[in-house]
């Protein structure tokens, strides 16, 4: 009787060990979810990377970070196929092996939060506070903001309440996406120009967007006046982060006029 043949388990040469660690990256990389997006996460900062001014060693700082995450995830998924080769059955140490496993992953994410954090956040904190500049200095920028940003928070409102159990919210708190972004746009439009006659006349549209809604049978009171709400809080809110801000930029380049005085 012939004995059962056993594929050999080493590398016969050096080629040989190559095109298996090459055929273990792409097993990780096509069967593991958490290997591809540490790897789209790895492409996007690196590309990020590129728009920062880098010197050579926060580049090779940030590569051997995002190597190193990227290696803890594959050898996790290593120790979890060995465990499941032995035993398909919970067992205490094999719970251990995967545990660890997975704290490795978890700790070498970290280390990438912190390597981040030191290497981006005064570029991006440089960044963001020219973008803000720029913001409460544009009206048209502030204007583009606030209605963005009260599409947005209509969309979660409606979500929210679509995934609520209690019918009484469901019918009585679903806010009007229309009446809100035309009442918000009522708003900026007294807050810029302060015109009693535009103001009116916008006041007028707005109404007509409301009552088109009601009439219509698309939505009820309640949703109009809280869509209404929405509309005209969202931008109030907005537009006073933004007078607050100028308030502080103003009263510290008041600080800085008495300090170069005292000089």
């Amino acid at each position: 009787m012939k004995k059962k043949e056993t594929k050999k388990m080493k590398n016969g040469n050096f080629l040989e060990a190559c095109n298996n660690a090459l055929n273990g990256i792409i097993y990780a990389i096509t069967t593991q979810n958490n290997v591809k997006k540490q790897l789209i996460i790895a492409v996007v900062v690196m590309l990020i990377s590129l728009f920062f001014d880098l010197n050579r060693a926060e580049f090779l700082c940030l590569m051997f970070t995002v190597v190193l995450v990227i290696i803890a995830e594959m050898i996790n998924t290593a120790i979890e196929t060995v465990v499941d080769l032995y035993t398909d059955l919970y067992h205490p140490k094999a719970k251990i092996a995967k545990d660890v496993g997975a704290g490795a992953v978890v700790i070498a994410a970290i280390n990438a939060i912190i390597v981040a954090y030191f290497i981006f956040f005064e570029k991006i904190s440089t960044v963001g506070t020219k973008i803000i500049e720029e913001i409460t200095h544009s009206p048209i920028h502030l204007a583009f903001v606030s209605i963005l940003l009260t599409v947005i928070v209509i969309v979660t409102l409606k979500a929210a309440s679509t995934k609520n159990n209690h019918k009484f919210i469901k019918q009585n708190f679903m806010p009007s996406g229309q009446t809100a972004i035309s009442f918000a746009a009522l708003t900026i439009i007294w807050l810029t120009t302060r015109n009693v006659v535009i103001f009116t006349l916008s006041l007028v549209l707005s109404l007509i967007v409301a009552i088109n809604r009601y009439e219509n049978n698309k939505r009820s009171k309640s949703e109009i006046i809280i869509g209404a709400c929405v509309g005209i809080l969202v931008v109030i809110l907005l537009y006073g982060l933004a007078l607050l801000y100028l308030g502080i930029e103003s009263f510290s380049n008041i600080i800085q006029f008495f300090n170069s005085l005292k000089m």
